[in-house]
């Protein structure tokens, strides 16, 4: 039995709750179907669409929005807040030791490797020494609810976590169409978040860099999938947006071409994998990145926002490490827990995954969107033995978890108000300090029964709220 975030087990409205529920009363068949159109009209006015990957019939979409909020007490938030701040403070401390003395390694709490044969493991990285120590300057932490205090981390998004851009588009759309049902109601804002960012990028200039930093959003351009949020990230913060060509590097100095002069560029917020970054260092072929930005990066004279070589921290096979690493940085034990996971690489935990694979969710190491992964319960027994041959052919490949009851919101649906299962994704930002979004991202699994939150796999969004005390 999932957890009902608005109900309670005697089928009461739990405190959070109390004025949505008054609220859905008065709400009409009319009232929901002009909020949907209004919503509708507004994403697509604005351009909010998500691009699906393989697609030939709808390449570009709008994400799908739910006008019920998921609500968050203050008490709720606070617990989670410190759990979150931990994660983000160990990740951190864990990538600088990587590229570093490697501490962890020769403690033998992780073997060598899980990081040097890591693909998102970047050796050029070695004994660089980012501005302020920090590498995962934007993060995205992937919580799921199973009871009423019961939260876990499904997953860290420590290279470019994306999703901010709905988070903020979603307060806006509730704002703008139910005024009133912010009235009487203290919800802690999120539309600071891009003026928070800018101050973020600002803090981990290089420390030559005098007190106005120039900052670019590069981007790989307008077929990305996030394309949306990078222009509009970049506009919010009022920093240029900048592909590839649109940068240079020259007498070990990053320059931006204008219609004018040359400018010189101290950070970059780079929507671009490691791989595409620098065709000198990485792949050649690359046309989206800058030649020569890693060679000025590791001589202090421009800062990368994430730092290269961060998606270690975030691989999966990383991720069954994790308490490890938050009990070796911090001292502490953690606060927030992982979802319990077997690694298929072990051949007894392969042993298991095997022989219950109907009963779990597992996922390809380096897989993300909800792709290359299989739903036990929820699959065919084809589906379930063509999977099979493709985990035992490359176990490594592979962790497997426990399939969670993931707790549900209400949402409206083709049938009316049902509860859907939900996900969520705080956005975290360390520079000067650690800045997390009150709430962040709730994704939605808007089929009956799916757990699969991915609006590349139909799932859509909803407006999170912490209710301040």
């Amino acid at each position: 039995m999932s957890f009902n975030e608005m109900l309670g087990p005697d089928g009461k409205v739990r405190l959070p709750y109390s004025k949505v529920e008054s609220w859905l009363k008065q709400l009409g068949p009319s009232d929901i179907e002009r909020a949907l159109r209004e919503c509708d009209a507004r994403f697509r006015r604005q351009g909010i669409t998500f691009a699906v990957y393989g697609d030939e019939k709808a390449s570009e979409r709008i994400i799908p929005f739910d006008i019920v909020p998921r609500i968050f007490a203050a008490q709720e938030w606070r617990r989670l807040s410190a759990g979150i701040e931990q994660r983000v403070r160990a990740i951190n401390a864990f990538l600088h030791d990587l590229y570093h003395r490697q501490e962890i390694i020769r403690a033998g709490r992780i073997p060598e490797d899980v990081i040097i044969q890591n693909q998102a493991f970047v050796p050029e990285m070695v004994g660089v020494n980012p501005a302020k120590g920090i590498y995962a300057h934007i993060m995205g932490i992937d919580i799921v609810r199973v009871g009423d205090n019961d939260f876990y981390v499904l997953e860290d998004n420590c290279r470019t976590p994306s999703g901010v851009s709905y988070m903020l588009e979603d307060r806006e759309a509730m704002m703008h169409l139910f005024p009133e049902l912010f009235a009487g109601q203290r919800v802690a804002p999120v539309e600071n978040y891009p003026a928070m960012l800018h101050k973020t990028l600002e803090a981990v200039a290089p420390s030559s860099v005098g007190n106005e930093p120039v900052i670019v959003v590069l981007t790989p351009g307008i077929h990305n999938s996030a394309f949306f949020e990078h222009a509009f990230l970049a506009d919010e913060m009022g920093v240029e947006l900048c592909e590839g060509g649109d940068l240079f590097v020259s007498d070990g100095w990053l320059y931006m071409r204008t219609t004018q002069a040359p400018k010189r560029v101290d950070v970059v917020y780079r929507r671009i994998d490691d791989d595409f970054l620098d065709p000198l260092s990485f792949r050649p072929d690359s046309s989206l990145g800058v030649p020569g930005i890693l060679d000025i990066y590791r001589a202090g004279r421009v800062t990368l926002v994430n730092a290269p070589g961060t998606g270690v921290a975030d691989d999966k096979s990383i991720y069954t490490f994790m308490p490890d690493i938050i009990e070796f940085y911090t001292g502490e034990k953690p606060l927030l827990n992982n979802v319990p996971t077997w690694r298929c690489s072990n051949p007894q935990e392969l042993k298991y995954v095997d022989e219950h694979l109907a009963e779990l969710v597992v996922k390809e190491v380096h897989g993300s969107g909800g792709y290359g992964m299989l739903v036990g319960p929820t699959s065919t027994k084809s589906q379930i033995e063509t999977f099979r041959a493709k985990l035992l052919a490359r176990p490594s490949n592979y962790i497997a978890q426990p399939t969670l009851a993931l707790s549900t919101v209400p949402t409206f649906v083709d049938a009316g108000i049902a509860p859907r299962h939900v996900d969520l994704r705080p956005f975290v930002l360390s520079g000067d300090q650690v800045r997390i979004t009150p709430g962040g991202l709730t994704r939605v699994a808007l089929k009956e029964g799916s757990l699969v939150v991915n609006s590349s796999q139909g799932g859509g969004t909803k407006d999170t709220w912490v209710l301040e005390d």
